[in-house]
């Protein structure tokens, strides 16, 4: 995995604008249904080598494929492992999956007016935008063994990303994969017996997708927002209990990545897309020391928008491996405003100060797609965002290499 040995490099934390004509398609393929399998290889394979060029346009280093090839970061896990069915019970059921139906959750509870108005908002937004948001997942459940069947499906998002990086000026690349513990949340357990035998199950499954991309000389991204999300979900429960829950999920996590080196792994959390208060989300103190048991050399996170920018000091206290590389988000996936190029760099150079420039990448909070259905800034706004993330960049740089000092937490 590089670094930034000398210049701050940029990349993103992998969802990017899917083109209008592939949602449509992208839903029926990761529900199961009917579509034309052979136009949507050729539109996915020239949106992926359209999206490459778009990035390295846009300054990004360490590029992927957009996720263009899915219709969210965890929808498509299901028509890639055995043992997932579609759900008998009604989508508005009372047993409906937190795929199709959002819980209650601390926040929505404490602010219940501004959840719904924020719905309303989002129900009148153009109406190509409400056609995403009417292509909902069926509920779905494990019914059977859980056996990886997504072979075909990775060598195919495999050899798109190679394709499009022919003739790129790029310094990496990665591929993101969702964790097994956000597959056990989306697809309800009735058939194993225990919880931890269920995310066995589903790590060894994951494990195959995960070495495929390695292996294919790619750096592996696991996405797990649910190890940040699961507090303000739990209504109920005590941190200490969210804790618990945390630390099982973190092993299941290490399991899922036995054979691949650490060094290829970034590990991905966040607090979803959820353009609203916040005012409830789990703080990083609370559960910093248990994410950094992962098996994982570099760490994505939200570190931009209001409620978490902040939390870099924890970051600073916390006793950290030598070698991590810090991909902290120095502009929101949540806020519409773009950030100005100035205040990335300084949010760049804090975290330079607590592990090193060396050892900093710059990146966004969260995917600015996360699912085909956009309920996150405007496509426009994400483009602008990642060109003052590349200035920011290049703003830091001029400032951190003025300086001899490269050591870790070296004032520059």
């Amino acid at each position: 995995m590089k670094n930034s040995s000398q210049r701050i490099l940029t990349t993103h934390v992998g969802s990017l604008p899917r083109p209008d004509g592939l949602i449509a398609p992208l839903h029926a393929k990761d529900t199961g249904r009917d579509y034309d399998a052979a136009a949507f290889a050729r539109d996915v394979k020239a949106s992926v080598a359209d999206i490459v060029q778009r990035q390295t346009r846009l300054g990004v280093d360490i590029v992927n494929d957009g996720e263009h090839s899915k219709s969210s970061f965890a929808a498509y896990g299901r028509m890639r492992l055995g043992g997932i069915e579609e759900a008998k019970a009604p989508a508005n059921a009372a047993g409906a999956t937190p795929a199709t139906k959002r819980g209650e959750t601390r926040d929505s509870l404490a602010f219940a007016e501004v959840y719904e108005d924020l719905a309303n908002m989002n129900a009148a937004r153009r109406a190509q935008g409400a056609i995403r948001r009417s292509l909902r997942a069926p509920p779905t459940i494990c019914a059977g063994p859980i056996t990886y069947i997504g072979q075909e499906a990775v060598a195919a998002d495999i050899a798109n990303l190679k394709a499009a990086l022919q003739g790129a000026k790029v310094e990496e690349a990665f591929m993101t994969a969702i964790s097994p513990t956000n597959l056990e949340m989306y697809h309800k357990n009735e058939f194993y017996k225990t919880d931890e035998d269920y995310l066995e199950a589903l790590a060894n499954a994951m494990n195959v997708e995960y070495r495929a991309i390695v292996d294919a000389g790619f750096i592996l991204q696991i996405d797990d927002p649910r190890l940040a999300t699961h507090y303000n979900r739990a209504v109920n429960s005590t941190i200490e209990e969210c804790r618990n829950f945390i630390a099982l999920r973190v092993e299941a996590v290490n399991q899922s990545l036995q054979g691949v080196a650490p060094d290829r792994v970034r590990f991905h959390t966040c607090y979803s897309v959820n353009v609203a208060p916040r005012a409830h989300d789990m703080e990083l103190k609370d559960y910093l020391d248990l994410m950094l048991r992962i098996k994982a050399r570099a760490f994505t996170f939200e570190g931009a928008n209001p409620r978490h920018e902040h939390e870099w000091a924890v970051w600073a206290e916390a006793k950290l491996p030598d070698d991590i590389i810090l991909i902290p988000g120095v502009v929101s996936h949540c806020v519409h405003l773009v950030e100005h190029p100035e205040l990335v760099a300084q949010r760049l150079e804090r975290y330079a100060n607590i592990v090193g420039r060396a050892n900093v990448l710059a990146s966004n909070d969260c995917g600015f797609a996360t699912s085909a259905a956009g309920d996150e800034v405007h496509r426009d706004v994400a483009w602008a965002k990642l060109e003052a993330l590349a200035e920011g960049a290049r703003i830091a740089t001029s400032r951190l290499w003025r300086s001899k000092s490269a050591a870790r937490g070296a004032a520059t």
